[in-house]
């Protein structure tokens, strides 16, 4: 077997060339433009320049079809059924009632250190929170100290 020497390229041009004499060199776009229907104004036809923009290269496996469907409901007991824990009374894990409590959730009981020394910034923080654009994470922070706060 001989090695070396020239080797024709399997894109259209090996080598580009300057200007107006570019061609390119990677084969060009042989997926279709593919848009979502739907969607608010303008938004299809900027995803369509968006992808005429970059275009995509062939990929071998082609579409992949449409998934099958999951029953997200398998392993569900209806309410008309019976319990799958007879042994284990309704309120377990609650305050109250049989069973065991809230330790049994594993939550920690006391509010940590670093919660402890966040409650004189209640102010400053909900201010922060009640800003327009704050996370849920924020204003759900705020409540937690407020119900640590004495």
């Amino acid at each position: 077997m001989a090695r070396g020497g020239y080797r024709q390229p399997a894109n259209p041009a090996p080598v580009s060339g300057p200007g107006a004499l570019s061609r390119r060199t990677d084969g060009g776009p042989s997926q279709p433009v593919r848009t979502p229907s739907g969607g608010k104004y303008g938004e299809r036809q900027e995803l369509e320049q968006l992808q005429q923009s970059a275009p995509l290269s062939a990929t071998p496996g082609g579409d992949v079809g449409n998934p099958e469907p999951v029953d997200i409901t398998a392993g569900l007991v209806g309410f008309d059924q019976a319990t799958q824990m007879p042994d284990e009374p309704v309120t377990a894990g609650a305050e109250l009632g049989a069973g065991p409590g809230l330790e049994a959730l594993g939550l920690p009981s006391e509010p940590d250190e670093d919660m402890q020394r966040l409650l004189p910034y209640i102010p400053v923080l909900e201010h922060m929170a009640s800003q327009p654009g704050a996370s849920k994470a924020a204003r759900n922070l705020v409540r937690q100290l407020k119900g640590m706060a004495p």
